[in-house]
């Protein structure tokens, strides 16, 4: 299945390098979540898995707090989550979720981006077909966990794959995962289902996924991978999906 750009290792650690602009995101999320619900993660559903996915990408306890304590301050800004879809070279399609609290400033960057990279915005929905969007679960692969049992307990909580998986790790090594993906709408019953189980998620997203994945070569990847890199950059950028295999 596709995920969000993780495809070439290289990739993914020169974007792992630049922490500086990796823990701000995940701030404006855990901002967000804060403000959309009550600041205590065990009693904000949506607070305790934007934790989790900051912690998993090792972004500090200071970092986390202070973000929650911008979300009740009489300042606290107005971020919105807003979604671009793109054309990019080669075929590739794109999906843009953003985090901003200047919906102006993000969207002429974002514009400004794409036609520097040979890339068009494209109207709102216009991927709606070409994508669908899942509750995905990562968790480390453990000799105590036995899948197949573990299948059969999911399938009646919206369970719909499961996967074994290697995840490249900050130190260049390999790590084994099992990624589990279910309807969207059953985000809330597999999360609470893996919990029942014991089993410690690093990762928990809705992400979307392509129905028809393509392939490019080589030297047309390193073309995407720059328009991608570039999006990434931008601060109010969360993440980057596309219809590549």
């Amino acid at each position: 299945m596709g995920r969000a750009f993780e495809y070439r290792k290289a990739s993914k650690m020169k974007r792992w390098g630049n922490m500086s602009k990796v823990f701000p995101k995940f701030g404006k999320l855990i901002t967000m979540a804060a403000k959309d619900g009550v600041p205590d993660p065990e009693m904000n559903a949506k607070l305790r898995t934007a934790i989790l996915n900051a912690k998993a990408q090792n972004v500090p306890k200071d970092v986390i707090d202070a973000a929650i304590k911008r979300a009740s301050g009489k300042d606290a800004a107005d971020i919105k989550e807003i979604r671009y879809e793109a054309k990019g070279p080669y075929g590739v399609q794109l999906i843009i979720e953003c985090a901003t609290d200047n919906h102006t400033r993000t969207v002429a960057n974002v514009k400004a981006i794409l036609v520097r990279n040979k890339a068009e915005m494209l109207t709102s929905g216009a991927l709606d077909f070409m994508f669908t969007r899942k509750a995905v679960f990562v968790f480390d692969k453990k000799d105590s966990i036995d899948l197949e049992n573990l299948e059969l307990e999911l399938i009646d909580f919206g369970l719909e794959e499961i996967e074994e998986d290697v995840e490249a790790q900050e130190n260049g090594e390999d790590k084994k995962i099992v990624r589990i993906y279910g309807e969207f709408t059953s985000f809330g019953e597999l999360s609470h289902a893996l919990e029942k189980q014991g089993i410690e998620v690093t990762k928990a997203t809705l992400e979307y996924i392509p129905n028809t994945p393509i392939e490019i070569t080589e030297e047309q990847m390193n073309d995407v991978e720059t328009l991608i890199e570039k999006l990434e950059d931008d601060e109010d950028v969360q993440v980057v999906y596309t219809n590549l295999a």
